[in-house]
Formats: structure tokens, C-alpha cells, sequence
């Protein structure tokens, strides 16, 4: 029985999403990056004093999943010595940080000399050092050539700013008022949390927050319990593959198993044995991942909290795997790879478990960051990670057709591709198309999302791309017998334009150097379909035809639908291709 009224429990709860949602509103209108200001490459979440998380933003999957065992693993390595006014800082996936390029920044706050909660805020930077702009390091054979390790540190010490620590962490960064500028917005974040939480805790008391907090997680728990306790008793098992990376390493597979038993659900993660690239994944990423493929099976209401969890426990296997992996393996393209194909197989499981809230999967991140000097502002060094070049399309469900261009799997509709005209201004490059690409969706009664196509030219200056994730060799799965007959265009793909006309296409990670008058295309892969695609109306698909989302050939192949050259219907050689088919 809850202790705490209606009306009460509903004004805190208010309070602390508004807390929240003011983070983030900081973050986006102070950050220096375009990874922060226009992408919102970030999430934000509260935790109490156990530390539990107690809200986490509508942000990015990848950040939010690790933040619970990241948030213990700092504040048990402080134990007592945390005081008023104390910051602390954090990528290391040793410490359970998702990947280092993903630095994490930790507030207590007190009241009345009690410690009663923690503002957290975790962005991708564009840079952590390393012989790689944007710390992706496709050559990378452990963690020490992948960037900066930055273990728990205190930036602000009883209230006192460490010049010395922030010095030494900004020295060993690229693009240094780029890192500076995102790392003071996050202080900024963290500081309008505690703000708001001062302000509730002042009008309501500690005590009474405290009995709301509890009542929220224990709500969180019920609704999890419920949901579960509809699923069969069972064990149920999903596997996915992950693509072989073009390193020799061959196709990969990661299995989910999964065991129902009441209102509790055990998951439990077999992976190959970690590999000298930089695919391998820590426990505390690899829980975003898990926790990713819970959530896309429950589709639970809000609210978003720790308590969601009570009723799961998660393996991830043996230390030294490529989902639990040890140091000193190399990491750094964990939060797409293999994290999305871990997703996927816990997303398989529960599918096994519970067929009437299958969906498809969602396009998986195959992306590039730049990097070189910008002849415009005195060679001044830039580096970015380009967040519009992994927007992919996502996966279609028994009601609908699948978004465009809202993915990848990782972030889930949370990451923003931002202006391009402002990504031209703050950087020496042109965009030359930036649109969907036909075809792309996976193909089924309702149709996958379409994913994207960039293509970008340096302006008076050689740039550094390297492209990181997957999705080059297989398409997105599908759902409920969902097939593809027409696979290149689902697939994504690297092409370098030379400047003789020439070109150079990759299905896997790769480093170029793009000059003047050449161009970098990359292309994402769509959602996956879902159901039968002979069975969706024909109509649908010769709309999606005139709108440009699906060839003539792809409705011949992919629907059995045939479309005249002047864009009309052949309804009697239509009947024929979906009978022959």
C-alpha cells in the first residue's frame, strides 16, 4: 500500500521529469559540437542516494542502459569520500562506462547536508585522442590505441573547478574548445538538474520525496511483473549475426537466451571470444543492449526507472567474450557493434516467447566521422562524428510501416540528423544530397523504413573518414515472415568518388583520405519488413512507387506488383506474379 497520495505522487513526479527535460533543454542550447547541439548526442537521468535510477530521459538507449551499473561502479568507487560540491567525471568501460568516446559526468546533491540525489549526463564527444580523430580506430588491437581512459576523477572538488584535471584531459583531446565548450554544457546540465531537485526537496520535504520515489519504482516493477507474468513459462532462444567486419574475423553470432519463470525473467548472453578489433563490447555497454531488446518487447508506459528491472537478471557470459569482454581489448564501435546485433537476438528470444508483439528490427548504424583543417578558420583542426550519416529506417510492426530515417537501432528515433546547412557552416565541406534511398525498406506486408544517403565533398583541404558499424552485407531482419527478393538497395554501403570519375566501394569499416573534388557516399540500410509482402495492398504499393520509396523493379520483385512504365497498374499481370510467387 503506497504511503504517499495521488496528487502529491503526480506533482513530484512532474517535478522530476521536468528536472530532466530541463538537462536536456541545457545541453542542446549550450553545447559547442554539432554532435551536441544539432544531433543531441546525449541522455540524461536522476538517481537517488542508493544510487538507483529514478528517471531516465526519453534519450539515447545506448547511454541509458549503462548508466545503472556505471552509476554504482563511480559511486562505490568514491564510497564516503563524496562532499557538496563535487563533480566527477568518467568514460572507462572498465568502470562501466559504454565506450570511451561517451564521457559521463556524475553530480551528488545534497540537502541539509544529506546526500539525497545524483544529476547524471552522458555525451559522445567528437573526440577523446588517440591516433584516430573521433576515437574510432579500425586498427585498433586494445584500448590503449583506441583514445583517453578516463577513469572516476573529480572535476569539481567541494566546489572548487580542478583547472589541473580538466587541463590535462582537454590537452589530450582534438579540436580542444569543441571539448571544452560540451564538457562546460554538461556541467550546465547537471547543475539545472540539481536546481530543480533543491527546489522540490524544499517544498516537499526529503521524506516525502523520498515515499514518491518509491512509490514510482514500485509502480515501474508492477508493470513489468504484469507484462511478464503473460508470457508462458519457458525458454526461449534468439540468435543473431553479426557481419563479418572485413578483418579476417568471419561472421559472428551472438545467442540470447532467455527463461521465463512467473513474474521473473532470467537472460543470459553467449558470444564468441573477444577479438583484437574494436567490436568488442564491456558488461556495462552490453546491458544497454539487453535491456534495448527487453524494452522493445515490453513497450511499457511510463514511468522509466530502475524498478522496471527488479524482475530481470542478466548474464552476459564469461569475462573475455565479445559481449563481456576484458581488458585490454579494443572497444570503440561497441555502442552500434556488436551492441545492435546483441539487441537483436534478445528482441528474437522474446519474440519466441511472446509471437503476437513480434516487430522487425531497425536499420543498424553504418556511419563515418571527418576530421582534417579548416582552411576558413586558419587550419584550425575540426573533428565530428557525422550523426546525419548513421540515420537509418525503422522496423515496421503489425500496425504500420516502419519510419524513415529514424533510426539506427541503437539511438531509436532519439538521434537527430540536424540542419545541413548548419553542418556546412561549421565545417569545410559541401553536402551534395542528403535524402532517402528507394528501395531501402525492408519489404513485407507493412514496409521497413527507408534509410539514407549522404554524400559530402571536402572544401580546399584532404579529409580523414572513417567509417564504423555494419549493415553493409546483410539486411535488417523482418518480422512474421517478412522476405527480401531485391537486397542491394537494403543494404548500406561506403563508396569513395575519385576525381577521374572512379570509384571505390566498401562493405566494411574502413580510413580514407577524401581531397577536393572527390566525395564520400554512405548509405544506411532501412527497417525491416514485417509479415508476407505479397500480401500488402497493392495499392499501398504503387503509392509508395509514385512516391519514390520503391522501384518499379522492387514492386515487381519484392511485392510481385507490376507497375507500367507510365506508373499504372497491371492488375491481371499482378494477380500472375503473386499467384507464381
Amino acid at each position: 500500500m503506497s504511503t504517499i497520495d495521488p496528487i502529491t505522487l503526480a506533482v513530484v513526479r512532474g517535478a522530476l521529469e521536468t528536472a530532466q527535460r530541463e538537462m536536456t533543454l541545457t545541453l542542446e542550447k549550450t553545447g559547442r559540437s554539432s554532435v551536441f547541439n544539432l544531433a543531441h548526442d546525449y541522455s540524461n537521468a536522476l538517481f537517488d542516494h542508493l544510487p538507483e535510477m529514478i528517471l531516465q530521459g526519453q534519450d539515447i538507449p545506448i547511454h541509458l542502459g549503462s548508466l545503472i551499473p556505471a552509476m554504482k561502479a563511480v559511486a562505490g568507487f568514491y564510497g564516503e569520500d563524496i562532499a557538496e560540491g563535487d563533480v566527477i567525471y568518467h568514460n572507462d568501460p572498465a568502470y562501466k562506462g559504454s565506450h570511451i568516446i561517451d564521457c559521463c559526468m556524475y553530480k551528488p546533491v545534497f540537502f541539509r547536508g544529506e546526500l539525497v540525489f545524483w544529476t547524471v549526463c552522458k555525451g559522445h564527444l567528437t573526440d577523446i585522442g588517440g591516433p584516430v580523430p573521433a576515437g574510432y580506430n579500425p586498427d585498433a588491437k586494445e584500448i590503449y590505441a583506441e583514445g583517453l581512459r578516463i577513469p572516476p576523477v573529480k572535476l569539481w572538488e567541494k566546489g572548487r573547478r580542478r583547472e589541473d584535471v580538466i587541463n590535462l584531459l582537454l590537452t589530450n583531446m582534438r579540436a580542444r574548445e569543441s571539448q571544452e565548450g560540451d564538457l562546460n554544457a554538461q556541467y550546465g546540465a547537471c547543475r539545472v538538474g540539481e536546481r530543480h531537485l533543491l527546489a522540490l526537496l524544499e517544498r516537499y520535504g526529503v521524506d516525502t520525496v523520498k515515499a514518491a520515489i518509491a512509490e514510482l519504482k514500485t509502480m515501474a516493477d508492477r508493470q513489468m511483473r504484469s507484462l511478464i507474468r503473460q508470457v508462458p513459462d519457458g525458454d526461449y532462444l534468439g540468435t543473431a549475426q553479426l557481419e563479418d567486419s572485413g578483418h579476417g574475423l568471419g561472421d559472428l553470432e551472438i545467442t540470447a537466451h532467455v527463461s521465463v519463470r512467473d513474474d521473473e525473467v532470467a537472460i543470459r548472453i553467449d558470444s564468441p571470444p573477444q577479438v583484437p578489433y574494436f567490436i568488442n563490447s564491456y558488461e556495462g555497454n552490453s546491458m544497454s543492449g539487453v535491456l534495448l531488446g527487453l524494452m522493445m518487447f515490453a513497450q511499457l508506459p511510463p514511468p522509466y526507472n530502475e524498478g522496471l528491472y527488479r524482475c530481470v537478471s542478466v548474464d552476459m557470459g564469461p569475462p573475455g567474450t565479445l559481449c563481456n569482454a576484458s581488458e585490454p581489448a579494443p572497444h570503440a564501435n561497441c555502442t552500434t557493434t556488436p551492441m545492435e546485433t546483441l539487441t537483436d537476438a534478445v528482441r528474437l528470444a522474446f519474440e519466441q516467447a511472446a509471437p503476437d508483439r513480434v516487430s522487425a528490427s531497425w536499420g543498424h548504424a553504418s556511419g563515418i566521422n571527418i576530421a582534417g583543417r579548416d582552411p576558413r578558420r586558419g587550419d584550425d583542426q575540426y573533428v565530428t562524428m557525422v550523426l546525419a550519416s548513421i540515420i537509418s529506417g525503422a522496423g515496421a510492426t503489425r500496425g504500420m510501416d516502419g519510419w524513415h530515417s529514424r533510426g539506427p537501432l541503437c539511438c531509436f528515433g532519439a538521434l537527430m540528423s540536424g540542419d545541413i546547412e548548419l553542418l556546412e557552416y561549421s565545417y569545410p565541406i559541401l553536402i551534395h544530397r542528403y535524402g532517402l534511398v528507394t528501395d531501402s525498406g525492408g519489404a513485407g506486408e507493412r514496409r521497413g523504413g527507408s534509410g539514407t544517403w549522404l554524400e559530402i565533398e571536402p572544401l580546399d583541404h584532404v579529409m580523414t573518414t572513417v567509417a564504423f558499424g555494419e549493415g553493409r552485407q546483410y539486411p535488417t531482419a523482418g518480422a512474421a515472415g517478412a522476405r527480401n527478393t531485391l537486397i542491394e538497395p537494403k543494404l548500406g554501403r561506403l563508396v569513395h568518388r575519385h576525381g577521374d570519375g572512379s570509384e571505390t566501394a566498401y562493405d566494411h569499416n574502413a580510413m580514407l583520405e577524401v581531397a577536393p573534388g572527390e566525395r564520400v557516399v554512405n548509405i544506411n540500410p532501412g527497417g525491416g519488413g514485417f509479415g508476407n509482402p505479397f500480401a500488402r495492398p497493392v495499392e499501398e504499393v504503387l503509392d509508395d512507387v509514385k512516391n519514390g520509396l520503391v522501384s518499379r523493379e522492387g514492386a515487381r520483385l519484392d511485392y510481385g506488383v507490376i507497375v507500367t512504365a507510365s506508373g499504372e497498374l497491371d492488375i491481371e499481370a499482378t494477380r500472375q506474379q503473386r499467384q507464381a510467387g
